[in-house]
């Protein structure tokens, strides 16, 4: 069998957090969600199931979960924080996604929610 592109999928983790433009966004809060796709060489983790072997997706939540404890102003900068820093604390990560998902912003109409997306590689 080759293996192509394997990928750890975190979906939509919850966070209550402090990002947002408007002053009173980062004094409330609000709910996020943030997803990602980790990529790397899971070969010798599917031939020998050690997890020795396996990029950690707790570890990956950890970080993520850091990165989403400091206040930003911009969807855009969370997500890149969080690009980085997953790139940084799991070295065998050769690249993914990070999605950053912002729960009924406050903007008008009735939005289920505003998200930005960022790809990256090493």
């Amino acid at each position: 069998m080759k293996i192509t592109q394997p990928y750890i999928t975190l979906d939509r983790l919850h966070f209550f957090a402090r990002h947002g433009v408007m002053e009173q966004e980062r004094t409330v809060g609000n709910e996020f969600e943030v997803s990602a796709t980790l990529a790397y060489d899971a070969s010798r983790a599917i031939d020998s199931d050690d997890v020795a072997d396996a990029v950690s997706y707790a570890d990956a939540v950890t970080i993520i979960s850091r990165e989403m404890l400091q206040p930003s102003a911009l969807l855009e900068h969370v997500a890149g924080r969080i690009a980085r820093a997953l790139l940084d604390g799991l070295p065998a990560l050769s690249g993914g996604t990070v999605t950053v998902t912002k729960l009924h912003p406050p903007i008008p109409g009735q939005a289920v929610s505003a998200s930005f997306t960022v790809a990256f590689t090493r």
